[in-house]
């Protein structure tokens, strides 16, 4: 054990060039720059952030506040700042901390907009906030010196998170629904069958079988042939064109973009050393190099016991639906923060009638009165959001003096091209359901 111990320590704290993490730091920074103003420019910040009346939240996150209009542009302004000066490596530690902690604050704001690629950003903005990032072609070392060499967990980091995304998205992907059906790229792959030369082949359900299987073999074996370098160019290759191929055929936003930058940290180190300082040459760029400090034993400790507790929840998480019993698409338990990404047609209508028992009158909500047509599209098939809407109705008749009120759902929802089926019991008042109660008290079985 205190071989292996050892072996992993050299490892982790073996020296290497600094110049590999000053590329991914660009990388990252103008990535980020490119998506907070793209979003701003899209009209998005009203759209999902001022316009909404109401905000449907995270577990244990319900203290977080949309700041209101003037507060949500001020976030935006303090990403986009952020996120140049990562880019720069000016003020680099407090430019990391401040784009982490708007990033979580305004992903915190309205759960509806989760993405898989919000997550991730998250992540790795997370890990960018504990990395000498700056030591290398940066404002900051133009001040301080550059250092030679840094810690090779640095970069290691990186690069776990980034095949954590790609092997548990293809681990996902081993299911029947994928594999057999070819689900649901079966319904997604005709709804582009207006493209030239290739539309006729998006009809085939042959085509969404080869979709299917080769997308499930390259998310489980691309890191491989990432890391190994004899097939590291063409498998980068494929990384292009399927990335590109996803862009193309479906509406996933910058996600594409983000895995064609961030895996990128799996480039050869000659790579990121020959673009650095060609970048150094374009800019006159000239500073002195200082050297570098050795980790005290009790920091290479802390650095290692970080390094692992970060790892095993980084495992851990995509795999806790495993605790829950129930089909994982019907009742969605465990399925956010696991990488499932493009997994399912799920689409639902629900129909809420509130009971006002003082006067037995039956009223019937107008969601669209409540939300937004995004919200009301991600509550209608997702448990939590259902009791969350629920909660929002109670409150809007409390302000109208009525307390003593039941509600009921008539909901019906279709996944991966099923028959539509009833997903809610309509005999339960749903007033009285909490989200740690057992689903099945309310949820119907999807059979």
């Amino acid at each position: 054990m205190m071989v292996i111990n050892k072996k992993f320590k050299d490892i982790l704290f073996k020296e290497i060039n600094p110049e590999p993490l000053a590329f991914f730091r660009i990388v990252f920074g103008l990535l980020m720059t490119f998506s907070t103003i793209r979003f701003i420019a899209k009209g998005w910040v009203t759209e999902f952030f001022v316009q909404p009346e109401h905000y449907f939240k995270y577990p244990y996150f319900h203290w977080v506040q949309n700041p209101g209009e003037i507060g949500i542009y001020f976030l935006f302004g303090t990403l986009l700042l952020s996120s140049i000066l990562i880019t720069i490596g000016y003020k680099y530690r407090f430019a990391s901390i401040t784009f982490l902690l708007s990033f979580l604050y305004i992903e915190l704001i309205d759960i509806t907009y989760y993405l898989n690629h919000y997550y991730f950003v998250s992540l790795i903005a997370f890990i960018m906030v504990f990395l000498p990032a700056e030591r290398c072609f940066s404002v900051d070392a133009t001040k301080k010196g550059e250092t030679e060499s840094i810690p090779n967990w640095t970069i290691l980091i990186i690069k776990f998170q980034v095949a954590v995304v790609y092997i548990f998205a293809g681990i996902a992907k081993l299911n029947y629904d994928w594999l057999i059906d070819a689900m649901p790229l079966s319904i997604w792959l005709p709804a582009n069958s207006h493209l030239l030369l290739v539309g006729e082949l998006l009809k085939l359900k042959s085509t969404a079988y080869l979709f299917s299987w080769f997308g499930a073999i390259y998310d489980l074996f691309i890191v491989a042939f990432l890391i190994y370098k004899r097939t590291r160019k063409i498998a980068y290759i494929f990384v292009i064109v399927f990335h590109l191929s996803t862009l193309i055929l479906f509406n996933i936003g910058v996600f594409p973009y983000v895995m064609i930058a961030m895996t990128t940290i799996y480039f050869d180190k000659s790579f990121q050393i020959n673009i650095v300082k060609k970048l150094k040459a374009i800019f006159n760029y000239k500073t002195n190099i200082v050297t570098t400090h050795s980790y005290r034993p009790i920091m290479k400790s802390v650095v290692m016991t970080s390094i692992l507790i970060f790892t095993i929840i980084q495992i851990t998480i995509p795999l806790r639906f495993l605790f829950y019993k129930g089909d994982l698409f019907w009742k969605e338990e465990g399925y956010r923060f696991s990488w499932r990404v493009m997994l399912m047609e799920k689409a639902g209508t629900v129909f809420f009638t509130v009971v006002d028992k003082d006067t037995e009158n039956k009223i019937e909500i107008v969601n669209s009165d409540y939300l937004t047509p995004n919200q009301e599209k991600q509550m209608s098939t997702q448990p939590d959001l259902i009791l969350q809407f629920v909660k929002i109705i109670e409150e809007d008749f409390a302000k109208k003096g009525k307390t003593n009120i039941e509600i009921y759902a008539d909901s019906f929802v279709k996944l991966n091209g099923n028959f539509s089926k009833r997903y809610i019991n309509d005999k339960v008042d749903l007033t009285k359901m909490s989200y740690h109660d057992d689903l099945d008290t309310w949820i119907l079985p999807n059979n």
